[in-house]
């Protein structure tokens, strides 16, 4: 709707984790390259964490996608899947479609599918998003799949992502032995104010755009203040303020226009446009109410005095013409007072 009028080609802040518009800080370029390290050289356990929003599941498109043609992954997105429905998932992700009845069936399965890519020198990979929501038992079972080895090496690849929830489940007693297996940790930090600044313009200019200073600074700083660094909120003001700002013809988003966003997006309703109202030249009812009042008093006093010289003349049907219109004039400064009160 509003990609023409602003210039791009695609929309910049769609809340889908493409790869594309991966936007690289310090500590998401560290996360990748540690993944990515971990994957390719086989360290077997690898747990990422970071805040809700902060592009963790982003972070893994990219990873899928640098992979080469010699690994294969099972990614489990819905990490809320009891264990033995996690492990049916992976066998149909790796392509072991045969119906298992028993779970050695299907870990017997995956051991020799696992060996035959190993003598082949290809690498397996198992990603589990979401994996605060496993508990204890089921993160358990998670480590007890990665006993699949040889004397010198890991079958499979393990790569846990999840909340911040995900690290303190670690620290539990039960779970030492899986947190003595993890050998990378890596988090994902929110944006800092100039991280954030720098994202939406990123965006911006990989939708095609060749304007990167449609957002204003106030409006940047308000934005930086509400999202406090999450990239999926910084996403949702964003969108939602190229569309407010295209209803109302707005070449450059301003502080105002946020002001609106984040109101309607906490309480589901735009707030009234008080500032929107104008007067001739210009004048805002909030901004000059007194300078429009007070030549409407000069106005007023000098149709008063109109008036009185007419009726002392005899014009009494035209001085009553004019004392409707003092009348008129009396009720528009009224609606003004209550307007800006």
């Amino acid at each position: 709707m509003y990609l023409n009028f602003y210039g791009l080609e695609r929309k910049p802040f769609n809340p889908t984790p493409d790869p594309k518009f991966l936007y690289l800080t310090p500590s998401h370029r560290e996360a990748l390259a540690q993944i990515l390290y971990g994957v390719q050289e086989g360290k077997g356990f690898i747990v990422l964490t970071g805040e809700v929003g902060t592009g963790k599941t982003t972070l893994i498109q990219t990873l899928l996608r640098r992979l080469d043609e010699k690994t294969e992954v099972a990614y489990i997105f819905n990490s809320k899947l009891p264990f033995d429905a996690l492990v049916e998932y992976m066998l149909r992700d790796f392509g072991i479609s045969e119906n298992f009845v028993s779970m050695p069936q299907r870990l017997f399965a995956l051991n020799n599918f696992l060996i035959e890519r190993r003598r082949t020198g290809q690498n397996t990979v198992l990603i589990i998003d979401e994996a605060q929501n496993l508990d204890a038992a089921a993160l358990e079972q998670v480590r007890l799949l990665s006993n699949f080895e040889t004397p010198t090496e890991k079958l499979l690849q393990i790569f846990l992502a999840g909340q911040p929830e995900l690290q303190s489940k670690l620290d539990l007693p039960e779970l030492r032995q899986l947190k003595q297996r993890i050998s990378l940790r890596c988090v994902i930090r929110p944006l800092t104010t100039d991280e954030t600044r720098d994202y939406i313009q990123h965006r911006l200019r990989i939708a095609g755009g060749r304007r990167v200073d449609i957002f204003s600074d106030a409006a940047l700083q308000r934005i930086t203040r509400y999202a406090d660094g999450i990239p999926r909120l910084v996403n949702i003001v964003c969108d939602h303020a190229l569309l407010f700002g295209y209803a109302e013809q707005k070449r450059r988003i301003d502080q105002d226009t946020i002001d609106q966003v984040i109101a309607y997006i906490e309480q589901g309703a735009r707030p009234q446009q008080t500032q929107k109202s104008r007067l001739g030249g210009g004048w805002s009812l909030v901004r000059a109410p007194f300078h429009w009042i007070s030549g409407a008093l000069a106005t007023l006093l000098l149709l008063a005095f109109v008036f009185l010289a007419l009726k002392l003349n005899g014009m009494e049907d035209f001085s009553l013409h004019v004392e409707n219109y003092i009348v008129e004039v009396l009720r528009s400064v009224f609606s003004v007072f209550a307007m800006i009160t």
